[in-house]
């Protein structure tokens, strides 16, 4: 994932909880190709650690191969094992505590963080990136204003990047206008009625045109 020295803007996909990577396979490589993606947030369907990594290991080989970087969602455990080039954490806790299985060589991203207060902790505690905006495990979000507040206040005062949360590709010119470094476009693309690369494709244009 690139930094504040590099100013472009880019995508970073969500998948849906995969319990068997082969159906999904397809989708996924479609929608890296469809706009210019930085990573993919990788969820898992509960299932024993050897399937898990085994899952992770065939998903890896897709989106690397592709100079995509591969974050598992809150399972930091099995990042080495699997290949993967992180973790994304929910919550200052979980990040804290996950720190000394990622650090120093692979990413460990920070999200649920529902104050100012909590993103400065994780910044603190060695995020390197914070997300805003995403739905909690209740379906709910800050409103879409909080959430353009936050983006624009933390690009304006903090090197380590932010990501926004897109609930709709409608989302996505207004959340890159705030200086957002990367753009999350959640597992509502995979079920979009015009299919996820032609949202993929519609966003990746969305923020093509916010900084031109």
């Amino acid at each position: 994932m690139n930094d504040r020295s590099n100013p472009r803007q880019r995508l970073y996909l969500v998948t849906p909880a995969i319990s068997e990577p082969e159906p999904f396979v397809d989708k996924l490589e479609a929608a890296l190709r469809a706009g210019d993606t930085a990573a993919v947030l990788l969820r898992l369907a509960e299932d024993g650690e050897r399937s898990l990594i085994e899952r992770t290991k065939r998903i890896a080989a897709l989106v690397q191969s592709r100079d995509v970087a591969l974050v598992v969602e809150n399972r930091p455990e099995i990042v080495a094992r699997a290949g993967a080039d992180g973790a994304h954490l929910t919550g200052v806790a979980k990040l804290a505590a996950a720190l000394s299985l990622l650090k120093p060589e692979r990413i460990a991203g920070a999200g649920g963080l529902r104050s100012r207060h909590d993103a400065m902790l994780a910044a603190e505690a060695g995020a390197d990136y914070v997300m805003f905006g995403e739905p909690d495990r209740n379906g709910r979000r800050p409103s879409f204003e909080e959430l353009l507040e936050r983006l624009t206040w933390w690009a304006e005062l903090f090197e380590i990047p932010c990501v926004g949360y897109a609930a709709g590709t409608d989302e996505v010119t207004p959340l890159s206008r705030t200086g957002a470094d990367f753009i999350v476009l959640g597992d509502w693309i995979w079920s979009a009625p015009e299919g996820a690369a032609k949202a993929i494709a519609a966003a990746a244009a969305s923020l093509a045109e916010a900084v031109t």
